[in-house]
Formats: C-alpha cells, sequence, structure tokens
C-alpha cells in the first residue's frame, strides 16, 4: 500500500487492495513520510475501514485533534463491547466513542464531573451496555489513571446503543427520556415501583424500547382491533388508564398518535408487570 494522504506523524490514509479507503495507525507511522511513499507495514497497529464517506470524513478530522492513545483505548472497548454484547454494531461508534472518551478524559482533568440524570434508567433499560461502559470506566482508569464517576458509564452505554439501533446519539436520549417518562407515569397511577427482577418487566422495558424508537422516528402500529381493546379496557381498567395517560404523554410532548394497537399492548404489558396474576 502507498500513503495517500498524512493526518499527522501517527496516521495516514491509504487505499486496500480491493481500492476501499482505509485509516492506517501507528506510532511514528508517517513520521518523515508523505504522499505516494509505501506504507511501513511493521509500523500499523490499527487498521480502519469505514463504509460511509461521512464517517470517514469525520474520522480524518477526530484523528487529527485527540490522541492516538485515546482511540487504542476505545478500540480495546469497542472490541471488549462486541465480545460482550454479541451485537453488530454501526461504524459510527469509531467516531462517536474516541471522541466522547478523550473529551471526558480531559474534562475530569480539570476537574469537571458532569451528572448524567438518565444514569438509573439506563441502568434499568440497558443493563448489558450499562456493564459495557463500568469496563470502559475500568480501562479508562488503568490506561490513563482518570476515574470516571458512574455516571459516565451511563453515558458511554447510551453510545453503544445508539450503535445499535442507527441514527444519531440525541436520539437515544429521546428515547431513554420517554422511557423514564412512561415509567414514572406508571408509579404515580400505581403508587408502587414494578418489580424489576421478572421477565415480565424484561419483556415491557423491550416493548418500551421499540415504542419509543417508534416515536422518535415517527412509525406507528396504527389502529387495531377495537373489540379486542374493549375486552382489555375491561379487564385491566387501572393499566388501560396508566396506558392511556401514557399516549397522552406522547401526543402532547411529541405530537405522535399511537394508535389502540399500541394502546393494546401497552395495556397487556402493564398488567402482567403491575398486577399479579394477568
Amino acid at each position: 500500500m502507498t500513503i495517500d494522504k498524512v493526518l499527522n506523524n501517527n496516521v495516514v490514509i491509504s487505499h486496500d487492495e480491493n481500492g476501499a479507503e482505509v485509516v492506517l495507525m501507528g506510532r511514528g507511522l508517517a513520521f518523515g513520510r508523505r504522499a505516494g511513499d509505501p506504507v511501513a507495514a511493521e509500523k500499523v497497529e490499527k487498521r480502519f475501514t469505514l463504509h460511509s464517506d461521512q464517517l470517514s470524513s469525520r474520522f480524518q478530522q477526530l484523528v487529527t485533534s485527540i490522541p492516538l492513545a485515546h482511540f487504542m483505548m476505545s478500540e480495546r472497548i469497542i472490541n471488549h463491547a462486541k465480545l460482550s454484547l454479541g451485537k453488530e454494531l454501526s461504524d459510527s461508534i469509531y467516531v462517536t466513542l474516541p471522541d466522547h472518551i478523550s473529551a471526558a478524559v480531559e474534562r475530569y482533568r480539570q476537574g469537571l464531573v458532569l451528572p448524567n440524570p438518565l444514569l438509573w434508567d439506563i441502568r434499568q433499560f440497558y443493563p448489558d451496555e450499562y456493564q459495557v461502559g463500568m469496563e470502559a470506566c475500568r480501562i479508562v482508569l488503568e490506561e490513563t489513571g482518570v476515574a470516571f464517576a458512574e455516571d459516565e458509564a451511563g453515558f458511554i452505554a447510551l453510545h453503544f446503543v445508539n450503535a445499535q439501533v442507527g441514527g444519531e446519539i440525541r436520539d437515544v436520549y429521546d428515547m431513554t427520556y420517554l422511557m423514564q417518562a412512561a415509567f414514572r407515569i406508571v408509579r404515580a397511577v400505581y403508587g408502587t415501583e414494578p418489580d424489576s427482577g421478572t421477565l415480565d418487566y424484561f419483556r415491557f422495558v423491550t416493548h418500551l424500547k421499540f415504542f419509543a424508537r417508534r416515536i422518535v422516528t415517527g412509525q406507528n402500529y396504527g389502529d387495531g382491533d377495537a373489540d379486542l381493546l374493549d375486552v382489555v379496557w375491561y379487564k385491566y381498567p387501572r393499566a388501560f388508564d396508566c396506558a392511556r395517560k401514557i399516549c397522552s404523554y406522547v401526543q402532547q410532548e411529541k405530537k405522535f398518535h399511537s394508535g389502540k394497537d399500541e394502546l393494546l399492548y401497552l395495556t397487556i404489558h402493564i398488567a402482567r408487570v403491575m398486577e399479579k396474576g394477568a
């Protein structure tokens, strides 16, 4: 391979044997080199191929502004997440996570620790991603000596949630706030906390994730079987009232019409979680 572009002493742009653009990293990889020179293969430590021109451009901008060590550390975290979560992750994680990690390390060194108002909800809604966030905090401490607070694990977790569902990180925040609001309504109606240790709770959280995703993307189930909804309304009036309040909330806050099917499914899930024997 030959060097197409030198980004800094440690990073170059090249093309692989298939003609795909690649970002190559290694300490001193580009020192004294210029475009057209052969790549010193023995110095290449990391190789990235991003499948979006926009992501590739953002990645190139990022590598010139943050330390190489932060990229290496972030890739270690990403590799752990892939094994731990067992899911495909968007290329975007190679841009968003190093950017976040590097900025957070600098913030902490300056004594700036940001509270995470969604931390409790992230632990409940995204437990696997939260554990990845906690491991990321351990890796950061090991490699930099900077001790992230648990709040930071929550912020990191949302990057991995976003890398699975696609879209923008602000969408994930919107989704989490919507789920938070739904549980707030459930607690207000029933005057108690749902039992987070049950399978029905897990199913409800999963449903809320997809419900929140539909709200953010503007997709809904529509209106289905009104007769079945009447049966459920009669059998679980409290759960129905709770579901209707959730739907009213998203209508007011997001101008999203949930439809009868959504009301039906929410009612059933709430009844199973909050009304034993439902």
